[in-house]
């Protein structure tokens, strides 16, 4: 896998290119970035730094994207279809219309996270921060919610979701959806 510099990479992309696929990014600094329609798939991103960058439309598919901070980041209609981003920090991202269906969230913050529309099929949530987090017709077909925290989410539909007794629903009690 090569590597990449954060700055080789903003230059490669103001010159037009948008495939930075199977690339060693691990770490990187991309704060508030512009990147909308990149194509990062199976791509290392691991531990980067990318709050408030623009991810509209990007390609994450199968990336690794474990303990990334991308908080109040845009990825609306993202493709994250398998992506891994345990532990990954995503408070207030907008999720908007995103696939994330078969992606390991396992551990990760989503706290206030807008997930409208989102495809969630599968997902592996398991013990996600998912507070104040906007479910509005969120798919959460075979989703692992065991052990999340769904307090003061807005308008999920757990019922084909997968939870435990350790999940917290958003009144705030375990073991009574609502």
């Amino acid at each position: 896998m090569e590597r990449l510099s954060a700055e080789k990479l903003l230059m490669q992309y103001a010159a037009g290119n948008r495939n930075f696929k199977n690339l060693d990014l691990s770490g990187e600094y991309l704060f508030e970035a512009s990147l909308p329609g990149v194509d990062f798939s199976a791509s290392n991103l691991s531990r980067s730094h990318l709050p408030y960058a623009n991810l509209s439309q990007a390609n994450f598919c199968q990336s690794q994207l474990q303990e990334a901070e991308m908080g109040d980041a845009q990825l609306y209609q993202a493709n994250l279809y398998q992506a891994n981003l345990q532990k990954a920090s995503l408070p207030r991202v907008n999720l908007r219309f995103a696939n994330l269906q078969d992606a390991d969230l396992t551990g990760a913050n989503l706290q206030g996270a807008d997930l409208y529309g989102a495809n969630l099929s599968r997902c592996n949530l398991q013990d996600a921060d998912l507070r104040r987090a906007n479910l509005e017709n969120t798919i959460l077909t075979e989703a692992q919610l065991n052990g999340a925290n769904l307090f003061r989410a807005q308008r999920g539909d757990f019922s084909g979701a997968y939870t435990d007794q350790r999940t917290i629903y958003p009144d705030g009690h375990q073991n009574s959806p609502t």
